[in-house]
């Protein structure tokens, strides 16, 4: 089967782009904006609207296969490419890339993906957010020439067992982080809140007491509305970096307080994303592998998640071979091409460090899609429901194209 045509078309993500450093700075909410002039290259303000481009492969026989060209809310922050506008890159989609995809055969989603994943056009290779939206749109065109799931290209291609079992859900609150757990609790979400701990005085406190009281009503909340006794979700909070800037990125200090915290949310599993950001892979690898020794020593029952810093392939390789977290959250459209995604989750995997198959709220539900299939064939411990931050959407999306993948599946075996 070979390629006939690429049409492209620019849309909407499931969220907005925001100026990350702006925030950490203190920049004020205005209802659901931000107050002040944004900080990062590129925004035109603190918080905007999200952009995607999709990218539709067009068979000879008729059939469309398609992925989105998304980037992460936070884009331009810790070591990543810059916001990803849509009239700044649609052109080079239909320009460089097209021409080069009509009259290709569809024989192995893995070779085309990292044929395009490492494309380069004067000598630099193209934004992440290209190179996730075509390579899923490569997927479903191998898929649908094959006429198989992704789940089962992928699992066919990387020589692995296609097991017809769900993978754990993370749903993330965004700032309704009260309301928002309702939702998630009622619904049975298997990770949770996310949270959205961004700033120190507003969200964590200036010595972690505004966090704390948070865990503490997340238990109880917990506790007073689930309907069955054996829901047990996984406490996964997201602290962008807050711990280590309330606790002088102190190795003991931050343990002592991630202590508490333990206590507090037992006898849930608690995991901490990002407990600091220290400006760079290399110190970032070496305070959380500092304060993860600080933690094994002590017998401090808390998940270290790695995020800021650890965004490519490569970057994750380097924080499992230090042993520096353990959980590493993949977080997708940071690695470009999807061909990164499974090899990182599988790489992790083979280490004995978790793997959490992250992602954005600031995607679109085909991305959404097509991870869902990458996660059913790799087996990560968790995934993120995405897009957006409203629990129901994301959610909604995420599980039922896990169900559904997994019953066509049961059914070709019947």
């Amino acid at each position: 089967m070979k390629i006939k045509e690429i049409v492209t078309s620019t849309g909407l993500t499931g969220f907005y782009f925001d100026d990350q450093k702006a925030i950490k700075a203190d920049a004020k909410h205005d209802g659901f904006s931000y107050l002040g002039d944004p900080v990062t290259k590129g925004f035109d303000s603190i918080r905007q609207a999200g952009e995607s481009i999709t990218i539709m492969v067009i068979l000879e026989d008729g059939q469309v296969a398609y992925g989105d060209c998304t980037a992460v809310q936070y884009s331009g922050a810790g070591g990543r490419d810059p916001l990803f506008l849509a009239q700044d890159f649609i052109s080079v989609i239909e320009e460089k890339i097209a021409p080069k995809l009509v009259g290709r055969e569809l024989t192995s989603f893995k070779e085309l993906a990292e044929e395009f994943d490492d494309f380069k056009i004067k000598g630099e290779k193209l934004h992440t957010a290209i190179r996730y939206g075509l390579t899923q749109a490569l997927l479903d065109a191998v898929a649908k020439a094959e006429k198989k799931t992704m789940a089962e290209i992928v699992a066919k291609e990387y020589g692995l067992d296609l097991i017809t079992k769900t993978v754990p859900i993370f749903t993330q609150s965004g700032d309704e982080r009260y309301s928002n757990v309702d939702k998630m609790i009622i619904k049975q979400a298997d990770v949770m809140p996310h949270g959205l701990i961004n700033n120190v005085k507003e969200k964590l406190g200036a010595d972690g007491n505004k966090l704390l009281d948070y865990v503490k009503w997340l238990k109880n909340r917990v506790q007073k509305l689930k309907n069955y006794q054996d829901y047990q979700p996984i406490f996964h909070l997201d602290v962008y970096g807050t711990i280590g800037l309330a606790f002088d990125n102190d190795s003991e200090k931050m343990a002592d307080y991630l202590e508490k915290l333990a206590k507090v949310a037992s006898p849930y599993t608690l995991r901490i994303e990002g407990p600091m950001d220290s400006g760079s892979r290399e110190k970032q690898i070496k305070d959380m592998k500092a304060l993860r020794d600080e933690m094994i020593n002590r017998n401090i029952d808390v998940e270290l998640v790695a995020d800021e810093w650890c965004n490519t392939l490569e970057d994750i390789k380097a924080f499992v071979d230090q042993k520096a977290a353990d959980v590493v959250q993949i977080k997708t459209p940071d690695l470009g091409g999807i061909n990164n995604t499974i090899e990182a989750v599988l790489y992790c995997k083979k280490n004995g460090v978790g793997a959490y198959q992250g992602g954005t709220c600031n995607e679109t539900d085909r991305s959404a899609q097509v991870c869902v299939n990458l996660a059913l064939a790799t087996r990560p411990d968790q995934m993120l429901a995405k897009p957006g931050m409203g629990v129901d959407e994301g959610l909604m999306i995420v599980k039922n194209e896990m169900n559904r993948v997994l019953n066509l599946i049961k059914a070709k075996r019947r």
